[in-house]
């Protein structure tokens, strides 16, 4: 039985030395804070580098802590065999001390035996004893020695794994401040700069109606040469307002073979078609007054030529448009594209008809017509009002436009239902020089990437940073490309001369870019699409802009 005993005991000892703690590992993540700490003390953080160390050092404490866990409950069973290895202690110390004494005695007995050969057997039989009863005593108080080693081991790893966690935390909790503090610094810009970007936004004359005779002047389409090579360009999908229907959409989908109904409810969250006084009156502005159902003949909005069941979509959502707006006719409504488009004589044709198919109804929830906002081209997605910046609003919503699922810029150029609307893809802008194109230099683009690598680094220098081509509207001097290369260079900054790749991600989940990746002689660096949009807007000469959340680039 004690044989078993010790062969158990044996085997556990062995087991507990493979417990030794991996203090290589604990070591290696200290290692890794270090280094992160060391990068955040530059003037140019990756954040999404560190974002990513973070989450796999965070990994590997979790994989640290679990392989103490369980070292605590291997120890934990080792202390309670120690009562038993106390006991054999005890016992094997007794018959060492005994056995020890005997072997003495045996000595003087081999000299005056008379029968050598076995004295000399009964000597080294007791020697064995002997010398099994040290090794055990030797292996027990081993045991009981590594065992205390250990608990001390694990005591010092939680120590440190616990100063690990509360070093990562305060690295993560600094990163989201630098984050939160970059973001405000980035998407709350000045009111000036917002107005600015307003501004050059109008100057394209981005007309929110189906119905204008404008088209986007895409440069992938009309062929104009610039007359440099290589030429990069930012295009946008759809117009800015986004919310409600999607005309272009709404042609698509009843080509799809969608009837009015089906349109209106892809775009609008309503109870029901409710059916109001067609005599109500509705003042418009500048030009008297009319019956509902005269207003809204009037209405030009879509090209007449189009489906049924679009006109008639667009004929419900612009008399609910019109009901509450004027609040069933108690105030008056314009006569432009900033409430909808109206004209003093009656559009007539299929547009009459679809009209008089829909007579009186409008969408109302909870029993109040809705203030049903439509525009051109969405670009493959429907927005909330609180989305793109409005109010927001129970009756609108967030939904795809697409037919089936889009996982890249090239699906949704197949399945949107808006892919044939002039504004679907187009780089906005242009610049007479360059023989009215959009394309932007390497340098230029360079140039966009230096600023906005400069204003993270030190936002004090925003007001050097609008567009070089006009005045500057700080009052101060804006600074041209070699001169925000020198600034970035005193900042111990690598600035760009060249871009000679650039790329856009997006997320086709939400219908919004995410970044904007460039390469060139500065390095690589990832922008955030809004960020990358906001600089670029405010920077990019003439009145090129970017116009929405979802954007794509081309280079050729």
């Amino acid at each position: 039985m004690k044989k078993f005993i010790l062969f158990i005991l044996l085997i556990m000892f062995f087991a507990v030395l493979t417990l030794v703690a991996k203090a290589d590992q604990i070591t290696d993540l200290q290692k890794q804070i270090d280094s992160l700490n060391s990068q955040k003390s530059g003037k140019v953080v990756d954040r999404q580098k560190v974002r990513t160390q973070l989450d796999n050092i965070a990994i590997g404490i979790a994989t640290a802590e679990k392989e103490i866990r369980q070292k605590e409950v291997e120890v934990k069973n080792g202390e309670e065999a120690l009562k038993y290895q106390k006991t054999l202690l005890n016992e094997r110390a007794r018959s060492y001390y005994k056995n020890v004494n005997r072997s003495s005695l045996n000595l003087l007995t081999i000299l005056t035996s008379s029968n050598l050969s076995e004295s000399l057997r009964d000597f080294f039989y007791q020697k064995s004893l002997v010398d099994q009863d040290k090794n055990t005593i030797i292996k027990v108080v081993l045991y009981i020695k590594n065992l205390e080693e250990i608990k001390t081991k694990l005591t010092e790893e939680k120590v440190q794994l616990a100063s690990l966690k509360i070093q990562v935390a305060e690295i993560e909790r600094k990163l989201n401040e630098d984050i939160s503090k970059i973001e405000q610094q980035i998407a709350e810009l000045s009111a000036l700069q917002q107005q600015l970007i307003a501004q050059k936004q109008a100057s394209l004359g981005i007309s929110r109606s189906a119905s204008s005779l404008g088209r986007c002047d895409s440069d992938l389409t009309n062929g104009r040469d610039p007359g440099f090579s290589p030429k990069i360009a930012f295009f946008t999908y759809g117009v800015p307002n986004r919310v409600g229907m999607n005309q272009w959409g709404a042609y698509g989908r009843a080509k799809a073979g969608q009837n009015y109904e089906q349109i209106l409810q892809a775009y609008y969250s309503y109870d029901s078609l409710q059916g109001f006084d067609t005599n109500m009156t509705i003042n418009v502005d500048g030009h008297g007054s009319f019956s509902l159902e005269d207003y809204i003949k009037r209405i030009y909005e879509v090209p007449g030529d189009w489906p049924s069941e679009v006109l008639k979509a667009q004929a419900v959502a612009a008399r609910s448009y019109a009901l509450a707006y004027t609040n069933k006719g108690a105030g008056s409504i314009c006569a432009t594209e900033s409430c909808q488009v109206f004209q003093d004589n009656p559009k007539g044709g299929a547009w009459e008809q679809a009209v008089n198919d829909t007579a009186g109804k409008a969408m109302v929830q909870s029993g109040n017509p809705i203030k049903a906002w439509f525009s051109s081209t969405h670009g493959g997605y429907i927005f909330s009002s609180s989305e793109i910046g409005w109010s927001g609003t129970s009756w609108t919503k967030h939904a795809n436009d697409f037919e089936g699922s889009v996982g890249s810029f090239s699906d949704l150029a197949s399945k949107a239902y808006d892919r044939e609307s002039p504004w679907f893809y187009c780089d906005w802008g242009s610049r007479s020089e360059f023989n009215k194109t959009a394309w932007l230099k390497p340098q230029e683009l360079a140039d966009v990437a230096n600023i906005i690598l400069l204003v993270k680094n030190d936002s004090s220098t925003s007001d050097h940073l609008y567009q070089p081509d006009k005045s500057n509207p700080a009052g101060t001097d804006t600074w041209d490309f070699e001169k925000v290369r020198s600034e970035l260079r005193s900042r111990g900054i690598s600035p760009f001369s060249l871009v000679s790749d650039v790329s856009v991600s997006a997320d086709f989940g939400s219908g919004r870019s995410s970044s904007v990746n460039i390469s060139g002689d500065g390095g690589s660096v990832s922008f955030s699409a809004s960020e990358f949009k906001d600089w670029f807007n405010l920077r990019a000469p003439a009145n090129i802009q970017i116009v929405g959340p979802l954007f794509n680039v081309e280079r050729r």
